[in-house]
């Protein structure tokens, strides 16, 4: 299986699964393939409705990769918006003329969080999701829009609890503060998100696109709030502050299987700089 494989459930229902063993965590490597799945679902014109899902128990999509090198992620080119990849592709998923899903079992923490933010609706597992931008956490700003987003979605003093404590948000709290859209029992979620998909797919596509570009004129950031985002991520990254708690976090497991991907918001809290 590909690390983000497609899957056409019809014509008009996809699925996009995220399968980046062991954890799904994303870097570099991943942004030209989620940058075909943005692309296809701008052009194809048969497609309505898509779902994004998890391959890998306990993690829907995870941190950022702090393995790979850094100018991998601070030397790469813009996109068609102008901004840098990751912010370029997930502005592009909200404006794509399809209705965008985040299915969450498991961790959703910064870049799934973030991708999730960018998708038109959010369902998660009551019991197993688990929703975080952790990066000040560990001396970062978050990169991929969340400052512009969450305010508009959750108000603002919740927006800055996310943020600022850079603690987990299991999902009967994200459901409450409007984090997600509804968290339901686990074993009745794909059940739920399966069968609004196909309500959703048999529906008139340009109704649906125009109905979606109404309400995003009325909802979603512009641009220029977006894009200081990932510069300030990528200059946050140099600082002595990021380099002693990433370190910290590496010699008790970060970016292993292991406690510390699985309860992150604990272990930021436990950091001593």
């Amino acid at each position: 299986m590909k690390p983000i494989q497609i899957t056409e459930h019809s014509a008009a229902y996809w699925r996009v699964t995220l399968n980046i063993a062991p954890l799904n965590i994303f870097g570099p490597a991943n942004l030209p393939q989620l940058e075909h799945v943005v692309s296809l679902l701008e052009t194809d014109d048969r497609v309505k409705v898509v779902v994004f899902d998890s391959a890998i128990d306990g993690f829907f999509l995870t941190h950022y990769d702090f393995l790979a090198p850094m100018e991998e992620s601070a030397n790469l080119p813009p996109g068609p918006t102008g901004l840098q990849p990751l912010p370029d592709m997930l502005v592009r998923l909200s404006r794509a003329p399809v209705v965008s899903i985040a299915l969450i079992r498991g961790r959703a923490t910064g870049v799934g969080s973030e991708l999730a933010l960018a998708c038109d609706m959010r369902f998660a597992s009551r019991e197993k999701a688990v929703l975080s931008q952790w990066e000040v956490g560990a001396g970062l700003v978050p990169g991929g829009g969340p400052m512009a987003r969450l305010p508009r979605l959750i108000g603002r003093g919740r927006a800055l609890e996310v943020l600022l404590t850079a603690n987990d948000i299991g999902g009967e709290l994200a459901e409450l503060y409007g984090y997600v859209n509804r968290s339901l029992p686990d074993h009745e979620l794909d059940g739920f998100v399966d069968t609004l998909a196909r309500r959703v797919a048999s529906f008139d596509k340009q109704t649906m696109a125009e109905t979606k570009r109404l309400v995003n004129q009325a909802s979603l950031p512009p641009d220029s709030e977006i894009a200081p985002e990932w510069s300030s991520f990528i200059d946050s990254l140099g600082r002595a502050a990021a380099r002693e708690r990433i370190g910290q976090l590496m010699d008790r497991g970060f970016h292993h299987p292991g406690d510390v991907e699985t309860r992150l918001g604990h272990y930021l809290g436990q950091l001593t700089v």
